[in-house]
C-alpha cells in the first residue's frame, strides 16, 4: 500500500507531479506540465498547475485541478480521510467515473476499506 493516497485512490507516491514536487524538480514539473498540457489536451500548464504535494494532506501545494475534484470536494464536505470510508462509497457514481480511467484505484480503496474494516 502507497503511503500517501489521494481522496480516491489514486498513488501519490507513484505520481510524477508528486514525486517532482517532493524531490523540488522545477525542470521536471516543466516536463509534466508539458506532458499533462498536450495529454488532458489543453493549451498550456505552467508549473504551479502540476505542483502536487497531495491532495489528502495539509499542504497547501495542491494540482490546479485539485480545487475542482469532484472526489475530494466530497469527501473534504464529509470530513472523510478517503472515500474508502464512505457509506456510499459501493454506489458512488464519481467514482464509478474516475475508475474508467484509472481501475488500480479501486483496488488500492478496496483494499483500504479491508484494512478499515469496511469491507
Amino acid at each position: 500500500m502507497s503511503k500517501l493516497l489521494a481522496y480516491c485512490g489514486l498513488d501519490c507516491d507513484a505520481c510524477e507531479a508528486y514525486e517532482a514536487t517532493m524531490a523540488g524538480d522545477t525542470a521536471e514539473l516543466e516536463r509534466v506540465a508539458a506532458q499533462w498540457a498536450k495529454q488532458f489536451g489543453v493549451p498550456s500548464m505552467a508549473v504551479a498547475d502540476v505542483t502536487c504535494a497531495g491532495c489528502a494532506n495539509g499542504d497547501p501545494r495542491k494540482c490546479s485541478w485539485c480545487t475542482e475534484c469532484p472526489m475530494r470536494v466530497c469527501a473534504r464536505e464529509r470530513d472523510l480521510a478517503s472515500c474508502a470510508q464512505c457509506p456510499d462509497y459501493s454506489g458512488c457514481e464519481k467514482l464509478a467515473g474516475f475508475y474508467q480511467a484509472d481501475p488500480s484505484g479501486r483496488q488500492r480503496l478496496d483494499d483500504l476499506r479491508q484494512q478499515l474494516g469496511l469491507a
